[in-house]
């Protein structure tokens, strides 16, 4: 395994990209070679992004048809949904590893990808080329393919404190509430009405009810028939919350929650188990996500909770967590456990 390798990123002037701009300037064994962006072509990346001017001042986007991406060892695709198929397509028997962040190449089943984002999947032959990278829980199927579809924001902050307790049959598999809040930084950069700087000032707002298009990860992932999922868009620029709601399979109490996810998580650097409730600040700029839980023997209820950055651990920081792994580095390499909490 060479010591550098060569990394591109295709869509690398949207958050996502702009986020693994930040982290890979900091990775020694990656070196990025091509970052395209075909909105953004012949934009200095400084210019688009001035955070990023001390490490990329020379750095020009360039268009996608126009980048060397044939020659490289690892892709990142920081495309939306249904625009990363024919990218991918392009790319996969071309390069030795596709980190895709879109939403294309997570879910099994091609007929609920058309159901959930309501366009066919145009290369469902492609999706078993593909591990779903969520190390922490899927690492064995990480070790056997060569590409990566990295999950959702929501999936993972809900997946992670949710599946270790499913999996020790501490709670019902039916039943299950997910309610989340994410910075505004989920939506993307494209503008929209309802994520401009006024509409989301002073405001805390659901959306998506009934009809989030991440549900159908979350009940692949936790092997569900069903979840009741509901976002929120909370008035801060990145971080996600989750606050997860079961009935329990089994007499417990909080002890024992605490303890199950904290044996489940213990060799796992980027997940932070203990008694403190989780916040976003806590988890700002960095890989880690932090999770507790709580038994409430007066509802018979259990209440577990997961924070982290949806731009890090939520998208490009676990998208370079899984390429470690493709490329047999530690999966630490080059990530920020620390947050940012001042």
């Amino acid at each position: 395994m060479p010591e550098q390798l060569k990394v591109g990123i295709v869509g690398a002037s949207g958050f996502t990209g702009a986020e693994l701009l930040r982290l890979l300037a900091a990775h020694p064994n990656f070196r990025l070679v091509a970052a395209t962006g075909d909105t953004q072509a012949g934009t200095p990346v400084a210019d688009l992004y001035p955070s990023l001017a001390g490490v990329y001042d020379d750095l020009v986007y360039q268009p996608y048809d126009e980048a060397p991406l044939e020659e490289m060892d690892v892709v990142f695709a920081g495309l939306p949904h249904r625009a990363s198929q024919e990218v991918v397509a392009d790319l996969i028997d071309k390069v030795d590893h596709v980190i895709d962040l879109s939403a294309d190449f997570r879910l099994r089943d091609p007929q609920v990808y058309e159901k959930w984002y309501e366009v066919p999947h145009v290369v469902p032959h492609l999706i078993e080329r593909f591990a779903y990278g969520l190390p922490e829980l899927f690492g064995d199927e990480l070790a056997t393919k060569d590409h990566v579809a990295v999950p959702g924001c929501y999936p993972t902050t809900a997946t992670l404190p949710l599946a270790p307790l499913l999996r020790a049959g501490l709670i019902q598999d039916r039943g299950i509430i997910v309610d989340a809040a994410s910075g505004v930084s989920g939506a993307g950069r494209a503008p929209k009405p309802n994520t401009t700087f006024c509409a989301v000032d002073e405001d805390f707002s659901a959306y998506g009810l009934l009809s989030h298009r991440h549900t159908p990860e979350m009940e692949q992932n936790l092997g569900l028939d069903s979840i009741l999922f509901t976002p929120h868009l909370a008035p801060m620029n990145r971080g996600i919350l989750a606050t997860c709601y079961a009935r329990p399979a089994t007499p417990v109490n909080t002890d024992d929650l605490l303890t199950v996810l904290g044996d489940f998580y213990a060799d796992e650097p980027f997940i932070v188990v203990s008694e403190r409730p989780p916040s976003t600040k806590a988890t700002f700029g960095s890989n880690a996500a932090h999770l507790t839980a709580r038994y409430d023997d007066r509802t018979d209820t259990v209440v577990v909770l997961c924070a982290l950055d949806n731009l890090v651990k939520g998208a490009s920081g676990q998208a370079i967590q899984c390429a470690n792994i493709l490329a047999g580095l530690d999966q630490t390499t080059g990530l920020p456990i620390a947050g940012i909490g001042i």
